[in-house]
């Protein structure tokens, strides 16, 4: 039986986009089905990109919100969904144990580095600074820390010859596109 699945975002929606698109006729057809596409930021590219893929989308905004009262309101509007699994693709909230609880090992992220050696935001910037030849790319559970849950699946990318850290963002992109449905199948298949 296909996992039921919706995508929290928070801005332009890359991985969101591939995930839609290998559930809809690809790698993931068989095993997922996105049922939503939801962001805490009204103005999310994501948005406009997932309707025209024909994913329902919905808005609940964080701004000005208690991080309680924005999560119960996630918590509370998920609910009818009976979602298997929520899948993080660029949602830009720190998740606190109030989420965590309720979708207990059910919600995936994809880190841009090795989850062992840095946690939050910037791994791309962390890479190209310390210089280093290769960086990993983490899909893991999410748990009540930041970037500290349970591993699912890692990917090494090569980043030797890359001299700007634009093209160490180009290629960590290009293979968190690819890598999060190949985790993903590999999770949900099981």
């Amino acid at each position: 039986m296909k996992k039921r699945i919706a995508i929290l975002i928070s801005g332009r929606g890359s991985n969101m986009e591939t995930i839609v698109k290998n559930a809809q006729s690809g790698r993931l057809k068989d095993v997922c089905e996105v049922v939503l596409i939801l962001s805490n930021k009204a103005y999310a590219k994501g948005l406009s990109v997932a309707e025209e893929l024909g994913v329902q989308t919905a808005v609940i905004t964080s701004k000005g919100k208690k991080r309680a009262e924005f999560e119960q309101e996630l918590i509370d509007f998920l609910e009818p969904y009976h979602l298997d699994y929520i899948v993080l693709a660029g949602f830009m909230r720190i998740l606190s144990p109030l989420f965590v609880r309720a979708y207990r090992d059910r919600i995936i992220n994809i880190h841009p580095a090795d989850t062992a050696q840095f946690q939050g935001i910037g791994g791309y910037e962390w890479a190209f600074e310390n210089k280093l030849q290769t960086t990993k790319i983490t899909v893991h559970f999410v748990d009540e820390g930041v970037d500290t849950g349970k591993v699912i699946a890692q990917k090494v990318v090569d980043l030797r010859g890359a001299g700007t850290l634009e093209e160490v963002e180009r290629r960590g992109l290009k293979a968190e596109h690819e890598f999060y449905s190949e985790a993903l199948y590999a999770l949900f298949k099981q």
